[in-house]
């Protein structure tokens, strides 16, 4: 103690001038003793590190850049968070969960995977044919054998040895989780009977719409009694928020649009002139189009819709369309292939000695095809292509979906051409098996002008915003709005994560503010949005839980409203009830009609031009035949009916069929339903709003 009191000391002291320097940055954050500013969440009490976390977040980004070709808006971003966070929670509780139960991988077991009979589907993808399946066991043992002297490939290996460890105790579990549900006789015939058994029945109903709301008064026992009987429905799994705000447009104004038209008049001027249509429409396009040939349906539809007829060298526009001005010169025409079918050779020139060897043996390719050499064998031998195993075949493709040289080189030759080309991938050699279909194609020079706000109008729309923030109180922030002419919207059920909100195309930093803000507070700055600026007041807070009567009073109210129009409309037919024996004498006191109902049954509760009515055919399917049921108050209306006949179905002919069917569905949701156990007997902390 005495040599280490020192470094205690010490310590003590960095711990109280780190706390004094950085009290500012704490203000908004938890205790001490909370959770720390760099913690994302903690599952049962174990942290999750932003800095271990957001990897994963920018992996997963990257995977939906790679999908949906390279840009990822503000709802994408919230679901690759989305994604990482699910992700790190199950792996924690069901690392927990394997240790529980005592699952694991044996050495025994683990060898089987990597190298065995059984291997595991990560080996069988990297080291097994495409085409038959079957694992290249040496090639296994090969690179097992070389990581011994090769770090990088070692670390590779361990990767891929846990996440095979990972997967194999996944199925482990799903199979225990899958062999703990079964369905008994007696739930089969349930199941069978519910889905076959069918109910004959008249009924007569009174709509709820038949009493105005204006003549009904709703109490405050009316509000509690409902919330009563219907606690279950308001538990609330996430926190949410919800704002009003006012979204301040820095749409084009006149004065913008006329600067665009004098642009765009000035740009077809110089456009009838330029030596190089190609190059002055890249130039100054906001939109490009590539410059080769498109089929009919690819451009705006006011573009579409004509240019197609001009001949070559036609001008079209400058023509406002849309929110731009579009001006076209028409480069060429002619009538081209639907789709072509094709084959390539690949060559890497940087594998062959430079980009003339290529050539040379893509010449020599060619001309072994052309004099008969089977092009599928010479295509498995030099390609460089994930095509190889399957003799180059790219199968069918549609114009706009290879690179421009490759699809200029199969669209512009004939079935059974043989050609050698250039792209960004290297030198092809392509063999065009067949073209398919015919029209007119058009290759253009193509300038699209959009009508932008000018920095005078983003600064007016910006100007109107700020004053709007300084003068608004949370007490009247929609007075005010109106008194200004301003139009406030409304985002409801906001949770912490999500990428989106109604009317605001990039609300992440707002929704982040919301979090960090009290019930009535005005957020405090002006929001950027691509199409405006944005001033919000939080209005709302629903803490996970159950939510209080308060909470759900307003979204209730229609619900209330049907239940007391439901005692009154139970008590105008218990009246008519009074002295009859048939549903017709029901119906003539309460001026209806007898509406018939057939084949109705249990697991389809529609009653035909009306709604879906789970509790009046409930009844239905408990009542007996040929009694006249009590009023039922349903969805649309308060109901009587009468049974005439219920039709059983035949005996089951399979019931080993029958249960198994039921046990794919149970298993299926089973698994969910495990997991969702975990969760729920688990502490999850997510800060995730913090930091995304």
């Amino acid at each position: 103690m005495r040599t280490k009191m020192g470094y205690f000391l010490v310590g003590g002291i960095a711990v109280v001038l780190a706390l004094f320097v950085l009290e500012p940055l704490l203000q908004h954050s938890s205790s001490l003793f909370g959770s720390s500013r760099n913690t994302v969440g903690s599952i049962d009490g174990e942290e999750i590190k932003y800095e271990e976390f957001n990897p994963k977040v920018e992996q997963s980004v990257a995977q939906f850049k790679q999908q949906y070709g390279g840009s990822v808006n503000a709802q994408m971003q919230a679901m690759a968070v989305d994604n990482a966070w699910q992700s790190e929670v199950a792996s924690k509780l069901l690392t927990k969960e394997y240790a529980r139960l005592g699952l694991s991988i044996s050495g025994d077991e683990l060898f089987d995977l990597l190298q065995g009979k059984n291997p595991s589907p990560l080996i069988v993808q990297y080291f097994g044919n495409q085409q038959t399946g079957q694992v290249d066991r040496s090639a296994v043992l090969s690179s097992l054998k070389a990581q011994q002297k090769d770090p990088k490939l070692k670390q590779q290996w361990d990767m891929l040895q846990a996440e095979i460890e990972k997967q194999a105790l996944q199925q482990k579990y799903v199979n225990l989780v899958r062999n703990s549900v079964y369905v008994t006789s007696l739930e089969a015939n349930d199941e069978y009977s519910n889905r076959n058994k069918l109910a004959n029945f008249k009924f007569v109903n009174l709509d709820y719409s038949s009493i105005l709301d204006a003549a009904v008064k709703l109490t405050d026992a009316d509000y509690q009694a409902y919330y009563d009987a219907n606690k279950k429905r308001f538990d609330n799994p996430n926190e949410t928020r919800g704002f009003e705000y006012v979204h301040f447009s820095i749409k084009p104004t006149a004065a913008d649009s006329a600067v665009v038209k004098t642009q765009i008049e000035k740009l077809a001027a110089d456009f009838r002139t330029t030596p190089n249509d190609s190059l002055f429409a890249a130039n100054n396009s906001d939109v490009k189009v590539p410059y080769t040939y498109i089929a009919k349906g690819k451009l705006d539809p006011a573009v579409d819709s004509v240019i197609f007829n001009y001949p070559a060298g036609s001008y079209y526009g400058p023509v406002l369309s849309g929110n731009s001005y579009k001006l076209v010169k028409v480069i060429d025409t002619r009538f081209s292939p639907d789709s072509v079918k094709a084959s390539h050779i690949l060559i890497d020139p940087t594998k062959v000695g430079g980009e003339a060897a290529a050539f040379k043996m893509a010449d020599s390719l060619k001309s072994l095809a052309q004099g008969g050499s089977n092009f599928g064998e010479l295509a498995k031998k030099y390609s460089v292509d994930g095509s190889k195993d399957k003799g180059g075949d790219l199968g069918t493709f549609a114009r706009n979906t290879m690179v421009a040289e490759f699809e200029n080189a199969a669209f512009n030759g004939k079935t059974g051409d043989i050609k050698v080309v250039k792209s960004q991938f290297g030198i092809h050699v392509i063999k065009i098996e067949k073209q398919i279909g015919s029209s007119r194609v058009a290759k253009l020079a193509y300038i699209e002008k959009s009508l932008t706000p000018s920095s005078k109008t983003r600064d007016a729309a910006y100007k109107k915003a700020i004053n709007f923030l300084n003068e608004v109180k949370a007490a009247n922030f929609s007075s005010l709005a109106q008194q200004k002419g301003y139009t406030v919207a409304v985002a409801d059920k906001i949770t912490p994560t999500q990428g989106y909100a109604p009317g605001l195309d990039s609300p992440r930093p707002l929704i982040r503010d919301a979090y960090e803000a009290e019930k009535g507070d005005v957020l405090p700055q002006v929001y950027t949005m691509e199409d405006g600026f944005v001033v919000a007041h939080l209005t709302d807070v629903k803490t996970k839980g159950q939510l209080s009567l308060e909470d759900v009073k307003k979204q209730i109210q229609p619900m209330v409203m049907n239940a007391v129009k439901a005692k009154l409309l139970t008590d105008k037919i218990n009246k008519a009830l009074t002295g009859t024996s048939s549903i017709d004498q029901v119906a003539s006191k309460l001026g209806k009609t007898v509406t018939p109902v057939q084949n109705m049954v249990f697991a389809n509760p529609i009653i035909p031009g009306l709604a879906q009515e789970n509790k009046v055919v409930g009844t239905v399917f408990g009542s007996q035949v040929g009694k006249l049921s009590k009023p039922v108050a349903g969805e649309k209306g308060v109901y009587v009916f009468v049974v005439d006949v219920f039709a059983n179905p035949a005996p089951i002919d399979n019931m080993f069929k029958q249960k198994e069917t039921m046990l794919l569905g149970i298993t299926q949701r089973s698994l969910g339903a495990a997991f969702q156990a975990l969760q729920d007997k688990s502490e999850i902390k997510d800060n995730r709003v913090k930091f995304y």
